[in-house]
């Protein structure tokens, strides 16, 4: 035996330190014409030390040396994003610039910014970058279909960003990353270092800015890593409509055997998540989508999943792909043993966990399934408790629904409020939507009339009385309720009329009470029942005011009418 092959015996530290050190400098993995970009925009290349698509283990190392990070017991790599532990909509910018300037839904979502203030800020960011030892780059793709992917260049500070988004993204194959030339999108992530107030149209120390004409984002005083993530979505959200003639869908999405897709809109707690991960179906992914000619596409090549009360039994799979490899932001751990509590929402309620979706055991890899949807479910949880548990829309109350996006918050315990608040978030995703709602729902009604979709309106929320008497429909019939539409028996059912909302509600479903299909079955005083009804009627007429004057009249009438 060669005296090479056999590991000399030197104390472990000093053999470590060096051997991983040599190659250290290897990660960056730069060449030619990408060390050429980064010197024209701006980086110090003799001072700073970029490391593009490093390995998981180089960025766990890095994370724990450098920012405080811990290795939970599972493996998974907890961190924290500091002072903001959800994104900030009040301070986020789209440049105006006359290439999109007429495509974009002006307004509080889309807030107005100049180019000058963009220059500076990007120019900021840079400067920052520069001071630090350690830069990181992540070079990926969103987007399954080739056809309609774009390739987006993540530059940050923090090890826990490039692993985020090494997760988040659709990683390249080696040859991919050779070959991958110049980025469609690139976002400068420099959260650890502040805006300037004083700066024209800063609101505060945090901005989140998007330049549709140059292509890049610039983040400045946040580190919550989901910025980045949505970043990626508005940009899909912008040039899959516009450039592509693609709809892009805040959605879940999951196939049959049979190759019938379905996809899931909902906002935040209506059971999206949960609904769609089915083990008799594939998961092809859970919050991003592109519903193109060829067929549906996740944009993400991972999972960004909320972990508050979390548990084996619950969501088995959510809580299993959270191992090595895997991010837990912002979770409280045991100090000795290192297990995380899920249950402890002292640092925030948002807690979440990001990973890549291979770690689900029945996900659809690659992530794009060429046929068209069979199915549409639009989610909601209704507290006021009178919305059916499901409902079958026609291809108008479909628009209406999409365009009006409701869902309602329950009330917290601790503030006194005992009223539930509605939220009609538009296309289920007002805070990422870009182009006029009107544009994304003229597009799904076109393919769901080209390709015969049925769509369907499932109620989550309370049942027999609103929050605080009623009780939340209990899961195992919404999951007996989705079973029946991905087998076909809610197609075949027999329908009556549901009041004030004009819904068609089934009259019998085996295995659901025949007073859980009808609300006004369950609630023990039908007066009360009446009122809250025109109540929450009275809500979505006042919410879709905003869109009345943009879409056609059947469209409007396919609401409630009181």
């Amino acid at each position: 035996m060669s005296s090479y092959n056999r590991t000399p015996y030197v104390t472990p530290h000093i053999l470590h330190k060096h051997y991983a050190q040599a190659y250290d400098a290897e990660v960056s993995n730069l060449i030619g014409k990408e060390l050429e970009y980064f010197s024209q925009a701006g980086f110090d290349m003799d001072r700073i030390q970029i490391k593009r698509n490093a390995p998981p283990a180089v960025l766990y190392e890095d994370a724990v040396r450098n920012e405080g990070a811990v290795i939970s017991s599972s493996g998974a790599l907890i961190n924290f994003s500091g002072k903001k532990t959800g994104r900030s909509p009040k301070d986020k910018r789209i440049v105006y610039e006359e290439t999109s300037k007429d495509e974009i839904w002006w307004g509080s979502v889309n807030i107005k910014m100049d180019e000058h203030t963009f220059e500076i800020n990007r120019e900021r960011a840079i400067d920052y970058l520069n001071t630090r030892d350690n830069v990181y780059v992540f070079d990926g793709f969103a987007g399954w279909d080739p056809k309609y992917r774009i390739k987006v260049r993540v530059i940050c500070a923090r090890a826990y960003h490039a692993l985020f988004m090494n997760n988040m993204l659709i990683r390249p194959t080696e040859e991919e990353l050779q070959n991958f030339g110049d980025p469609d999108f690139i976002i400068y992530n420099a959260g650890q270092f502040p805006a300037n107030r004083f700066t024209k149209g800063m609101s505060s120390t945090t901005s989140v800015e998007i330049n549709f004409k140059r292509m890049e984002m610039v983040i400045l005083g946040t580190e919550y890593a989901g910025e980045m993530k949505k970043g990626v979505f508005s940009v899909m959200h912008y040039l899959q409509p516009v450039k592509f003639g693609q709809l892009s869908l805040h959605s879940s999405a999951n196939v049959g055997e049979a190759g019938d897709v379905t996809l899931f809109f909902g906002l935040s707690g209506t059971g999206k998540t949960t609904l769609s991960a089915d083990p008799r179906r594939k998961l092809i992914g859970d919050d991003e989508h592109v519903w193109s000619d060829d067929g549906v596409f996740n944009i993400e090549g991972g999972c960004y999943a909320k972990c508050i009360n979390l548990s084996a039994e619950k969501e088995p799979e959510i809580f299993n792909a959270i191992r090595f490899g895997s991010v837990l932001e912002n979770v409280v751990y045991n100090p000795v043993t290192r297990v995380p509590d899920y249950d402890d929402a002292s640092i925030t309620e948002n807690t979440r966990c990001a990973y890549p979706i291979e770690f689900i055991p029945n996900a659809q890899i690659p992530c794009h399934v060429a046929s068209q949807p069979k199915n549409i479910i639009m989610l909601t949880c209704d507290a006021f408790g009178v919305l059916p548990p499901v409902a079958k829309l026609t291809p108008e109350q479909a628009s209406y629904h999409f365009l009006a996006g409701y869902t309602s918050k329950t009330p917290g315990t601790e503030d006194g409020v005992l009223e539930p608040i509605p939220t009609f978030s538009t296309c289920y995703s007002a805070p990422f939507i870009v182009l006029h709602p009107g544009r994304y729902a003229e597009m799904l009604a076109e393919r769901m009339a080209k390709n015969n979709v049925d769509c369907w309106l499932i109620n989550t929320g309370w049942t027999g009385g609103k929050f605080g008497t009623g009780k939340r429909c209990p899961l195992k019939y919404t999951r007996r309720i989705v079973d029946a539409v991905h087998s076909g028996e809610l197609a075949k059912a027999e329908y009556e009329t549901f009041g004030v909302f004009n819904l068609q509600i089934p009259t019998a479903l085996e295995g659901v009470p025949r007073e859980l299909l009808n609300p006004r079955l369950a609630w023990a005083n039908t007066e009360a029942f009446e009122r809250e009804v025109r109540k929450l009627a009275g809500m979505f007429q006042k919410a879709f005011a905003l869109y009345e004057n943009d879409v056609e009249e059947k469209v409007r009438l396919a609401g409630p009418q009181l």
